[in-house]
């Protein structure tokens, strides 16, 4: 039986190569507008020693393929981040694409396995589980977009599921998902507070080493990295962009031309997660509760797209079992407003499927959505639940 699941795998993975040779020029046309463009580009200019912002550059690479717009897609991730796309710099961007897309699926399909042994109860999960993960409408918004929700998952899952087994393993995760620390923006100072009470200097030596050897390996292949990154970010001049992000949204409504208002739904949220810590302290527990720091992070990051609330899903899957466990007790207004964030969830995959792009800022209320579920869930959660590893 094991040497036929072998053999069936090695045939799916063969024609799925053959699909890919044989459809070659079809799906290329697909993936110049995508963004993990920018991150073969950044790859290739870093290979080369290079500068991987430099729009002038990135841009040179990103029309050679095909690309139609005057408007680079340049890496805005930190330096320390480089060392996650430099592998894709050694492949053509459609491999390259590929190589990505392949690497977002395992990172999915482990994230989803994981959460069931966080969270569930049995050998296999149910239906629902498994529905409810893939179906999550920010996973196909990052799978489309070849963005990087789904490794920060992966690294947000790997911290949940090893930071008491392997302390030092769980610090390294987390430099993953420091790539993009806005997303996250709750955790970092709750994370700093649950370390200095619980004396967790592993977890901090395991982020710092790997926080350093993600910068020499930036720093190896380009000496001037931050001083690179840096004027990318004021070329860019992002505070004067449209972030369709629920503080973007509020800034473009009420405050056109005052960007720090895009920062006072996250100076509130950190108020907000100071009181959480402190509550749940005696009996704090990062399955538990840490889903919840980030719900409220996305909800008032002031940057962020709707693939990034891919990160999410261990929360939405916590809240999808919770009300699954209290099913048989659900009454008929319960099962009403269950059925109303599910059919959200499919509006958003139905604009997804019509090829909106995320700029125009129609995705802005997923937060909200993924807020609401999340706390709404959390009625039906065991008391039992918190205090459960």
């Amino acid at each position: 039986m094991k040497l036929l699941k072998i053999l069936a795998a090695l045939l799916i993975a063969a024609f799925f190569l053959w699909f890919l040779s044989s459809r070659r020029e079809q799906i290329h046309t697909a993936v110049k507008d995508r963004d993990s463009l920018s991150y073969w580009a950044a790859g290739q200019l870093l290979l080369h020693g290079q500068n991987p912002y430099s729009h002038v550059d990135v841009l040179a690479l990103e029309q050679g393929q095909g690309y139609g717009f005057d408007k680079p897609l340049v890496l805005r991730t930190p330096p320390w981040s480089l060392w996650i796309v430099l592998p894709l710099g050694l492949l053509s961007s459609y491999w390259a694409w590929v190589l990505w897309l392949a690497v977002l699926l395992a990172c999915l399909i482990t994230s989803m396995r994981m959460c069931w042994r966080l969270y569930g109860n049995g050998p296999r999960p149910p239906n629902i589980f498994i529905l409810i993960g893939y179906l999550f409408a920010p996973v196909a918004g990052c799978l489309l977009a070849g963005q990087l929700g789904l490794v920060l998952l992966l690294a947000f899952v790997l911290f949940l599921k090893t930071e008491k087994k392997s302390e030092f393993l769980a610090g390294t995760a987390l430099v993953i998902l420091f790539a993009k620390p806005h997303v996250s923006a709750l955790l970092w100072p709750i994370l700093a507070f649950w370390i200095i009470l619980r004396k967790k200097w592993l977890v901090a030596s395991g982020f710092t080493t790997a926080l350093v050897i993600a910068t020499v390996i930036a720093a190896a292949f380009d000496p001037r990295v931050f001083s690179d990154y840096r004027q990318m970010l004021s070329e860019s001049s992002i505070q004067h962009e449209f972030i369709p992000a629920l503080s973007g949204v509020i800034r473009l409504i009420f405050f056109r031309n005052v960007f720090w208002i895009q920062f006072v739904p996250m100076v509130i949220a950190f108020g907000w997660s100071l009181i959480y810590f402190y509550r749940n302290q005696q009996n704090w527990e990062w399955p538990v509760h840490g889903p919840a720091l980030l719900v409220v992070s996305i909800l008032t990051t002031p940057y962020a797209w709707m693939t990034d609330e891919a990160i999410l899903l261990p929360a939405i899957l916590q809240g999808a079992l919770w009300v699954y466990s209290s099913r048989s007790n659900l009454k008929l207004t319960s099962r009403i407003i269950v059925c109303i964030f599910a059919a959200l969830d499919v509006l958003l995959l139905l604009i997804l499927r019509a090829k909106i792009p995320f700029a125009t800022g129609i995705y802005f209320w997923s937060s909200l959505l993924w807020a609401g579920w999340y706390w709404y869930a959390k009625r039906f959660a065991p008391t039992a639940a918190f205090a459960r590893r």
